[in-house]
């Protein structure tokens, strides 16, 4: 919904790619998952925020349709 919620998303999927990164170098397959795992919680992030503009612009259209009636 907001840039900043966006952003966040974004910046968790990128910090979890360069810990898997980091991980797979190392062959330390701890930090690996941990960097999997903070990428998915960004899309999941994003994802939500998909979610929450969707409902918010289905709550518009409703309330544009009975402001006409």
């Amino acid at each position: 919904m907001t840039k900043e919620d966006r952003l966040d998303a974004k910046m968790d999927q990128v910090k979890g790619k360069i810990t898997e990164t980091k991980g797979k170098i190392t062959h330390d397959k701890q930090e690996e998952v941990k960097g999997r795992a903070e990428g998915l919680l960004g899309k999941a992030k994003e994802k939500l925020e998909d979610v929450k503009d969707d409902v918010s612009e289905k709550i518009i259209e409703v309330m544009d349709k009975s402001k006409k009636k």
